[in-house]
């Protein structure tokens, strides 16, 4: 979903290469670090699932 993509990108620092905390993409989001930890977990969850590891792999090649 565009807000598992923006929490994932803002944690890792993948726009600017500065990660955030939880705390800090929390606030940015107005829900607490708990949601967020559940929000990346979830969109992780599916980056791993096999169906789009294999489209996720032919992205990066």
């Amino acid at each position: 979903t565009p807000r598992e993509r923006k929490v994932l990108k803002l944690r890792f620092g993948l726009d600017d290469g500065r990660p955030r905390t939880l705390e800090e993409v929390g606030r940015e989001f107005g829900v607490t670090r708990e949601r967020i930890r559940q929000i990346e977990a979830k969109a992780l969850r599916k980056l791993r699932h096999p169906s789009r590891s294999k489209r996720l792999k032919d992205f990066i090649e």
